[in-house]
């Protein structure tokens, strides 16, 4: 009997839990393959419809499929390298369509989300081993594809392969599992989060909030951006429609113009919202396109979207509604964050002060800079060599200026919108005194008014007040 009650270990639910893990890293796995999956599958469609219709195809279905790798490669932001140039020096090219990056993105983002949601009665694993083993599978996919690539005309640069496309996939995960969690402190070993709500008790809220309002920031400035460079294309309908049709004759030739222009909108936009912002971006080697006008400007080649591109003289209106991108934007991440810092209305106990609503403003403008280089480092880049080796803003001065305008303009919109929130709400009590370090006493001169705003209160009143820490004299 004691024998077979020290087998009894062995029948506990222990390897049933173990299945379950198992399976719910089985399922993780399979999102990452399945987003690698529909990407490579959508993009392989698109080329091989162009293919089939186009009337000289230059290569057969091995050279169509080498370059679905390349644009799939290329969608994640790595360098590629054409090798068969005329010259025989290999020609770089590094300008990312954020159109063909948005559809990696989304599809990670979404695979992560679906990841982290319980099915089937299955516990789901922690938010950031469900988003590790979401990564592993769809890296794995990366790495085939790489090495499928390498063989071609057009072939990706082994380094940027080997650095940026992980960095993407960890930013797109980390995104959905974000999403999914609804903190960014799930994002974190657990040893330095003890518990949910800890972690939401403490500063996960504001960071949350700062993200929020760093992400608003970015898109406002596209979205400027986009609006931009549209008025200035309808400005230039005729030389924009004269080059779409000069570069090709068949229909299949201009749909793939077509196709091309659409995926680089948002470079355009990007571009656009740089030069709003003040630092401008290069149309060619040592140009430089802003709003005071433009550098050493260059031929520029024929495309549809570089008819927007201004001229050497500064443009009257278009500059000074170019100036209004960043200000929106700025206006945009003060809202946000002076909506988080009073979440409602006419309830001062649940809305932040107003040094804590300053400081997520400004950390939220850091986040729209990072975001704002993110992107413009990705819009930009080489076509080639000579006349085609430099293309798009300078992303650290995109950052930086982002930094600067969102700064400025966000934190006294933040305030504002906090203290309008707050309007008619009745003052807090006033608190007590705070002993300094070493046992003195002193009292708190703010307190605080009906509009939300600091009100210098004099010492006496608060005298009565006055604590002692424990401990000290």
């Amino acid at each position: 009997m004691s024998q077979l009650t020290d087998l009894a270990p062995s029948f506990s639910p222990r390897p049933r839990s173990q299945r379950a893990r198992s399976a719910a890293v089985v399922a993780a796995l399979a999102s990452g393959f399945l987003a690698a999956g529909l990407g490579l599958g959508l993009l392989a469609v698109l080329v091989l419809l162009l293919w089939i219709t186009s009337p000289y195809p230059d290569s057969g279905p091995g050279g169509a499929l080498h370059l679905v790798a390349d644009l799939w490669l290329l969608a994640h932001g790595a360098d590629l390298v054409r090798t068969g140039t005329r010259t025989g020096a290999p020609a770089p090219l590094g300008l990312t369509p954020l159109l063909l990056t948005a559809l990696p993105v989304f599809l990670l983002h979404r695979g992560a989300r679906d990841a982290l949601t319980p099915q089937d009665g299955r516990p789901p694993l922690t938010p950031l081993a469900t988003g590790a083993w979401v990564a592993c599978a769809y890296l794995a996919v990366a790495a085939g594809v790489t090495g499928y690539a390498l063989a071609g005309p057009l072939r990706p640069a082994p380094l940027s392969a080997a650095v940026v496309v992980p960095l993407t996939v960890a930013a797109a995960t980390a995104a959905g599992v974000w999403s999914a969690a609804g903190t960014p402190a799930v994002l974190l070993p657990r040893r330095w989060h003890p518990g949910a709500a800890d972690a939401r008790a403490g500063a996960a809220p504001r960071a949350e909030a700062a993200a929020r309002a760093g992400a608003a920031g970015v898109v406002a400035l596209l979205g400027g951006g986009a609006l931009l460079c549209a008025v200035a294309l309808v400005a230039h309908a005729a030389v924009a429609q004269q080059s779409f049709l000069s570069l090709s004759t068949t229909v299949s030739g201009r749909f793939g113009v077509f196709l091309l222009a659409v995926a680089l909108l948002p470079n355009a936009a990007m571009w656009a919202a740089v030069y709003g912002l003040g630092p401008g971006f290069a149309v060619g080697p040592g140009s430089t396109v802003t709003p005071l006008g433009a550098a050493d400007h260059p031929v520029q080649p024929v495309f549809p979207l570089l008819a927007a591109v201004p001229g050497e003289d500064p443009g009257g209106g278009l500059t000074w509604a170019a100036a209004a991108v960043p200000v929106v934007a700025g206006i945009v991440v003060g809202c946000f964050a002076g909506r988080a810092a009073a979440p409602v209305a006419r309830e001062r106990e649940r809305s932040w002060r107003w040094w804590p609503t300053a400081g997520v403003t400004a950390l939220a403008a850091f986040g729209c800079g990072a975001g704002t280089a993110a992107v413009a480092w990705l819009a930009g880049g080489p076509l080639g060599t000579k006349t085609l080796a430099a293309f798009g803003p300078v992303w650290w001065q995109a950052g930086g200026a982002a930094v600067a305008w969102t700064a400025v303009v966000g934190v006294p919109v933040a305030l504002t919108v906090r203290a309008v929130r707050l309007r008619g709400a009745p003052p807090l009590p006033v608190s007590t005194s705070v002993a300094a370090p070493g046992g003195r006493m002193r009292a708190r001169r703010w307190t605080w008014g009906r509009q939300g705003w600091p009100v210098w209160e004099p010492r006496s009143r608060l005298a009565e007040e006055w604590e002692e820490e424990p401990g000290g004299d």
